[in-house]
């Protein structure tokens, strides 16, 4: 099979999440197609280890890249990284991808739970979009957002209601965003992974993974195995890419076919 040469030379990308898991994947991708990676997260080291996101970039690639702190279930501070952005020419893609997770059954969760996971999983991504848009037509220049959502965004997973809803919510915000910025010739799309091997799915509860089945759920992957963060990224650059020009109000599920059968 062909490969893709992308080239993001001389543009600036925001990566949510970006420390670890696939905003890692994403942002090491962005910078290794020329891309200034800015990344946009509460702490700076991966959790599995390693050397930080931006300082990867720069001994690996020799690109530009910055950590700033932030949780983007404050709006002010998602402001506050997209005007970080302005030193390097102004955010020309935005990916959304932080996010939490809970699992829980429904009757059990507590509502502290569900407001933190819908002010970081939907207010997150509603107001990442709003700041990154802002600037953009604020300096009167096209761009792109992606937003990370989910296989959840279409299905529902046991145990998994109040995390379920923000994905759901996601893939609304994705459509009608790209409704209302199609005229400032600002495209939004998302990319929806399935059951990727990150250190996020660590915390599911023992019951939610019983429900699911032995292999993580109950019915076959047709590929034959997890995604791997690496299996999120070509979509993402294609999406914020000239290649995608038209392509505006979409989520791409990218899991191995299962939601297929």
């Amino acid at each position: 099979m062909g490969t893709i040469d992308f080239d993001f030379e001389g543009e600036t990308v925001i990566v949510t999440g970006a420390s670890s898991g696939i905003g890692r994947a994403i942002a090491l991708r962005f910078s290794e197609a020329g891309a200034t990676v800015i990344n946009a997260d509460r702490r700076e080291e991966p959790k599995s280890g390693g050397m930080p996101t931006h300082e990867k970039i720069i001994d690996e690639h020799d690109e530009t890249a910055e950590f700033v702190e932030t949780d983007v279930s404050n709006s002010d501070e998602l402001e506050s990284v997209v005007l970080a952005a302005r030193e390097y020419g102004g955010v020309d893609v935005m990916v959304n991808n932080a996010a939490t997770q809970h699992s829980e059954r429904f009757l059990d969760v507590e509502k502290d739970v569900f407001d933190r996971l819908h002010q970081t999983n939907v207010g997150g991504y509603f107001f990442g979009t709003q700041a990154a848009a802002r600037d953009m037509i604020d300096r009167d220049e096209p761009g792109c957002i992606v937003n990370t959502a989910s296989i959840s965004s279409e299905v529902a997973q046991y145990g998994q209601v109040q995390y379920d809803s923000t994905k759901g919510a996601i893939k609304m915000i994705t459509r009608g965003t790209a409704l209302e910025l199609a005229e400032h010739d600002i495209r939004v799309n998302a990319v929806s992974p399935g059951q990727i091997a990150t250190e996020f799915t660590e915390g599911w509860s023992e019951e939610a993974q019983n429900a699911a089945g032995e292999g993580g759920f109950l019915k076959p992957v047709p590929l034959g195995r997890a995604g791997l963060p690496e299996d999120i990224t070509g979509s993402v650059l294609f999406l914020s890419s000239t290649d995608a020009a038209y392509i505006t109000g979409e989520l791409v599920y990218i899991d191995g076919g299962w939601t297929a059968i």
